[in-house]
């Protein structure tokens, strides 16, 4: 029997799966992500996960016919590595990762995309309908989509497409990105930066009440929708949340024109009603085309790694037509 895998590469976890023909799991494995010294130590760390994972389903890694990958980035997919990711120590340059792949393998079908795409496909492959035009969008530590356009997973030429978390929300610039730029949805509406908007809008307006520990060395976003309902400058966050969401989402969906809209991360999965809901009742009224359904996955946190395995049975689509 022939058997594929998908292989989740996080900052902090790795993950591997492996499926016969149906996409039924026989085998996995999880375990932190090597912090280096260097990319090869990564490398190495993945290889060995799809290794226990073999061994858990009790089959030779060179049984596999095929391979997903889902990962951080950004990429050279000429190469088929991670180049200087920005959540792992600055001596991780390089991260080979399709070549060894094929390597351990024994296949050159090894399929690499950003976690985004991954996510993608996944949810394309589980959706009833399996849409050709439809959108998965994170919001967790940082923002981004994967994107399929009549039918084709749109990873871009160098594997980046979809850092639509960097869309320009805010015309006015007033917070930093990440990557160093001013207004990027990113800023404002990732579980990295709602500590920083939240002490933005507590100084534009000090007369707001608040128990948030704004000054704390451990305020997070966890905070801020903890709080929610129960706390003035809680409630303000959530509800300007919402507005640069709906702007971010909006755009994505006149760029793309997704059927649906699916959303994963940490922060839209653990509180649904607080940033998902007003999503969904704001696009509605900003979209000038099709609006689409705007659902939150069932995958849960196994979006991934289920997209990657995904990619490996429908030869890096999720078309189920593929199988």
């Amino acid at each position: 029997m022939d058997y594929y895998a998908g292989v989740d590469l996080g900052a902090t976890n790795v993950r591997a799966v492996v499926a016969e023909p149906d996409g039924t799991t026989i085998g996995s494995a999880r375990r932190s992500t090597p912090r280096g010294p260097t990319g090869i130590d990564v490398t190495e760390g993945v290889l060995r996960t799809l290794r226990n994972a073999c061994d858990d389903a009790g089959i030779a890694p060179e049984e596999i016919v095929a391979a997903g990958i889902g990962s951080i980035g950004p990429f050279d997919l000429a190469e088929g590595a991670v180049i200087d990711p920005a959540n792992l120590p600055d001596s991780i340059d390089r991260i080979p990762l399709t070549g060894p792949l094929e390597k351990l393998i024994d296949s050159d079908e090894v399929y690499l995309h950003n976690d985004t795409t991954a996510g993608v496909i996944g949810e394309r492959f589980h959706a009833v309908s399996n849409p050709d035009d439809m959108a998965y969008i994170t919001i967790s530590s940082g923002i981004g989509a994967g994107v399929c356009c009549d039918g084709e997973v749109m990873d871009g030429w160098d594997g980046n497409a979809g850092e639509v978390g960097h869309y320009v929300v805010d015309p006015h610039g007033r917070l930093t990105c990440g990557c160093g730029r001013d207004g990027h949805w990113e800023a404002y509406c990732s579980g990295n930066a709602i500590p920083n908007y939240a002490r933005l809008l507590a100084e534009d307006d000090p007369t707001i009440s608040t128990d948030l520990p704004l000054e704390g060395p451990d305020f997070t976003a966890k905070d801020v929708f903890a709080l929610a309902g129960d706390d003035e400058l809680a409630d303000y966050v959530i509800d300007q949340l919402a507005h640069w969401n709906a702007i971010g989402v909006t755009n994505v969906v006149h760029a793309f024109a997704p059927i649906v809209v699916s959303f994963g991360g940490a922060v839209a999965l653990h509180n649904e009603e607080l940033v998902v809901d007003p999503i969904r009742e704001r696009v509605a009224e900003m979209v000038m085309t099709n609006v689409p359904e705007i659902r939150v996955t069932d995958q849960g946190d196994d979006v991934v790694v289920e997209g990657a395995l995904a990619s490996a049975l429908t030869g890096g689509t999720g078309d189920r037509r593929r199988l």
